[in-house]
């Protein structure tokens, strides 16, 4: 239980034995910390239930609390607030608890459930580039926290793998080299194991073949159809078709690898197309689906829509399926393989309709509730122009390319800080590239998670990769000086502490407050699919730390008693903002 959530229910039962409703008695963090650390503004909406005055129910309430050990003080302001302070040693009892959880405080849910977090989702033959950044990011922090939560959880990539764009390689291919085996007309293997194109070639030949087909209507048509054969079966597609997928996954391992993102599954949209006929003569049967201009489609329109909801096709006028029947397909593929209870897809803000077509059409075939089918929309990585992020002539920024940048960049700030340290010894090569790896992972991954999922956000490098501000690295640098504390002290920062904290001082008092407002702040990132809780949480844990660090003595404390005390609360300290930044997939190094 969530330390709002268990102030809320000591406050309801007050709200009860004071003779009101106990659905008033709920807790929030103080919008006034100058006043108190929690308030309750229920005495409002009880009073005009009651038919008398706010003021009269506050104080009928605070009454009740005031008996309760729990609090320090429960005070009153304005026309019913109530105000309330824990007592000091009832929060070094909910500190000493979360420091012997192995969660460190963390949520758990009441009722684990089974999900599959679909993110990623990349298409074939086209290399990573900044617009995947926050899918990937974003898909491996919720996973991390639903799983802390308890549930099961199942990522998948979901590679676009069966669409248009093969049958525009395909194509593009056949005109390049005619000669190769692949396009013999009746051609059925065996083929060469060995693929006839390197990776640069696949990642060449794609905008050259996507240009093309939108400048002329033939070539299009060319595209179209190789798509229909590869779908169709055709031996010679199939074949290119692996060579091309084989090519691309290696290279996309490699890149999420570097971000420290990882899946479950590497399926894609050519796994579900075994389902496809099933899901036809399904939906037909049924009189779902229906012929329209010669493709198949089932209408998703609602009469109570205020916007047009156009049907999904499930095929097109050539026979070729689309993106609404691999998603459909893939529904029922993983009810079927994985039984979850929901299904997220960490895709951005411009699928919107997409989803909410699929999710339509599998509720109304009964395939999966749409109210556990959920979309998390993201919004976009802009440059300091506001617009989507590019490179400086204009183009897309590979990803490769924005790891790359990123570590040159924490490169430069830990040499910099450790000129400024005299006499620090220096790691050895080898620790240096993992610590400037890890700054720059932190760099990249904090600078997306820290603002909203929902929200659009500048990437400034220069600002993200300090030492100093709401940063990674910033972060990074408290997590390690909290441990060398510990290490210097002859601790093992891995473990609850052999002392007993107490609280002494104001910032003692902070500190622990923040530590235990960890149970709400994970439980709404799970709850709200919002890691920004999270990374928000470890930076005021860090800030906090950072004051009480300043004004406490630790190490040279001469009374053994506040040495262990204060050693005790930096050791949970330490120990929960590593576990919130494991959360949002960020490693953390043992020296800086």
């Amino acid at each position: 239980m969530t330390i709002l959530a268990s102030l809320t229910q000591k406050v309801s039962e007050a709200f009860a034995v004071a003779g009101h409703e106990a659905r008033f008695g709920e807790v929030r963090v103080s919008d006034r910390p100058d006043l108190a650390q929690f308030q309750c503004n229920g005495a409002l909406a009880a009073a005009k239930a009651a038919g008398t005055s706010p003021r009269a129910v506050a104080e009928s309430v605070a009454g009740v609390l005031r008996t309760d050990p729990t609090f320090a003080s429960v005070t009153l302001a304005g026309p019913g607030f109530i105000n309330l302070t824990l007592a000091d040693a009832h929060l070094e009892a909910m500190v000493a608890a979360l420091a012997a959880d192995a969660g460190l405080g963390a949520w758990r849910a009441a009722e684990p459930e089974t999900i599959v977090i679909d993110y990623g989702g990349p298409n074939v033959a086209k290399p990573l580039h900044v617009g995947h950044l926050r899918s990937a990011i974003i898909g491996e922090s919720l996973k991390r926290i639903l799983r802390a939560a308890g549930h099961r959880v199942v990522g998948d990539i979901h590679l676009g793998d069966w669409g248009l764009q093969m049958g525009q390689l395909i194509s593009e291919l056949e005109i390049r080299r005619p000669e190769l085996a692949y396009f013999a007309p009746e051609a059925t293997g065996p083929f060469p194991e060995a693929p006839p194109i390197s990776l640069v070639d696949l990642e060449t030949m794609y905008p050259a073949a996507s240009a093309a087909c939108k400048a002329d209507p033939a070539r299009a048509d060319l595209a179209r159809k190789a798509t229909k054969a590869l779908q169709d079966g055709r031996p010679g597609y199939r074949a290119l078709w692996r060579h091309f997928v084989d090519l691309s996954v290696a290279a996309l391992r490699a890149d999420y690898e570097a971000l420290g993102v990882t899946f479950d599954l590497w399926k894609g949209e050519a796994d579900a197309d075994p389902l496809i006929p099933e899901l036809v003569a399904d939906l037909e049967g049924r009189a779902l689906a229906e012929r329209s201009d010669g493709a198949l489609i089932v209408r998703v329109a609602r009469g109570t829509d205020r916007k047009e909801v156009p049907p999904i096709m499930l095929v097109n006028s050539e026979g070729a399926v689309g993106y609404h029947a691999t998603d459909l397909a893939t529904i029922v593929d993983r009810r079927r393989s994985i039984a979850p209870d929901r299904m997220l897809y960490v895709v951005d803000n411009r699928q919107a309709l997409h989803f909410e077509q699929v999710f339509r059409a599998a509720d109304l075939a009964g395939y999966f509730a749409e109210d556990r089918l959920e979309h998390l929309p993201f919004g976009t990585m802009n440059g300091a122009d506001g617009r989507p992020f590019k490179t400086r002539e204009g183009g897309v920024l590979r990803l490769r390319d924005l790891i790359d940048q990123t570590r040159a960049a924490a490169a430069a700030r830990i040499a910099e800080s450790r000129s400024e340290r005299e006499g620090a010894q220096a790691p050895d090569e080898a620790e240096t590239a993992s610590i400037v790896e890890r700054v720059a992972v932190a760099t990249i991954k904090f600078a997306d998670l820290s603002n909203p999922r929902v929200s659009d956000y500048i990437f400034d490098l220069d600002r993200f990769s300090s030492f100093e501000g709401k940063t990674g690295p910033y972060l990074l640098y408290a997590s390690v000086r909290a441990r060398s504390i510990l290490t210097r002290a002859g601790m093992n920062s891995g473990e609850p502490p052999a002392g007993e904290f107490r609280i002494e001082a104001a910032e003692d008092r902070d500190l622990a407050l923040a530590l235990v407002l960890y149970g709400e702040a994970t439980r709404q990132a799970a709850n709200r699919r919002l890691p920004h809780l999270v990374a928000e949480h470890a930076f005021v844990l860090a800030q906090k730390f950072s004051t009480f660090y300043a004004a406490r003595r630790v190490l040279d404390e001469a009374d053994l008693r506040l040495r262990a005390s204060r050693l005790a609360l930096a050791s949970v300290t330490a120990r929960q903002l590593d576990h919130a930044l494991s959360l949002l997939g960020i490693d953390v190094p043992e020296r800086m």
